[in-house]
């Protein structure tokens, strides 16, 4: 409730922008054909043409009023970018205070169904998983961290839709950052996504396996695992290294940094390392009898 009048008040406030500036760029235009006709009746005084003071005088008179106009539509125009600024910030702020209680929010929620279907159910706690330690933490934390970011793409999707079917006044920076942001979000949860053992893979006679064979086949394919898990540090780390070095942006008019986005591509494959180390322990435990 809070967010809809807000985000068609940034949808009015945005479309008086671009007629402001359009209006900018009129009375631009009209104080330098204004400035144009003051030099050229200037010039005509200045060689004593017949009737050149009338005009002299007509020309500097359009030329003081383009230039009032041309003031007008200045302060129009910040006028109109001060209250869209203002109203981006209550945005952000309140973003911001979802982004706090969320996961609180989603806890509570949790505790409730788990309670509700505690006969039928398993707790998500009680589900075995690879690296149940810190490794296991870390990439918890990690994955459900970059889970809440699909929020703020249900945000940013809905105002574009708005902003450009509606008022057809699209952005030049939705897109981009969401796209950006997925593939953040896609490097940053692989390795949470391997905890899971949620991963694509061909599984017709793993499934059939009993649990050794299925830890000694995990061991033996792990090898294929590192090999991918390295190169891809190894690529991470030549991507972001140059683009720190020439600080590199993108080629749209946002000009947004890409060098966060190419970090995220060396932390996402240190997860996936330590959480395959992670694994690789716990499949040597069970083949030797430590663990069931």
């Amino acid at each position: 409730m809070i967010y809809i009048p807000l985000f068609f008040l940034i949808l009015m406030g945005n479309l008086q922008v671009k007629e402001a500036t359009n209006q900018l760029s009129e009375a631009k235009n009209n104080v330098l054909i204004a400035d144009f006709e003051v030099e050229r009746a200037q010039a005509a005084v200045t060689n004593e043409v017949a009737g050149a003071e009338p005009k002299l005088a007509q020309a500097k008179q359009g030329l003081t009023s383009a230039q009032q106009a041309l003031a007008e539509a200045n302060r129009t125009s910040a006028r109109w970018s001060r209250i869209t600024g203002q109203l981006a910030i209550a945005l952000a702020v309140l973003l911001l205070i979802d982004a706090l209680l969320l996961p609180r929010l989603v806890r509570q929620c949790a505790a409730r169904e788990a309670g509700a279907g505690a006969d039928t159910a398993v707790a998500d706690d009680e589900v075995p998983r690879h690296g149940t330690g810190w490794i296991g933490a870390v990439n918890g934390f990690a994955g459900e961290f970059v889970a809440y970011w699909a929020v703020i793409a249900v945000y940013v999707y809905y105002y574009e839709v708005l902003a450009r079917y509606v008022f057809n006044s699209p952005t030049n920076w939705a897109h981009e950052s969401m796209f950006l942001m997925f593939g953040m979000q896609y490097m940053l949860a692989g390795a949470y996504t391997y905890r899971e053992d949620s991963h694509v893979r061909v599984d017709v006679l793993y499934n059939y396996l009993p649990g050794r064979l299925k830890a000694l086949v995990d061991v033996i394919t792990s090898l294929f695992f590192f090999i991918f898990a390295v190169a891809l540090l190894w690529t991470g780390w030549v991507f972001m290294a140059d683009s720190i070095a020439v600080w590199e942006v993108s080629f749209t008019e946002w000009a947004i940094q890409y060098w966060p986005v190419k970090i995220t591509m060396v932390l996402g494959a240190l997860l996936l390392i330590m959480q395959g180390l992670a694994k690789l322990l716990n499949d040597m435990a069970i083949l030797t009898g430590k663990q069931a």
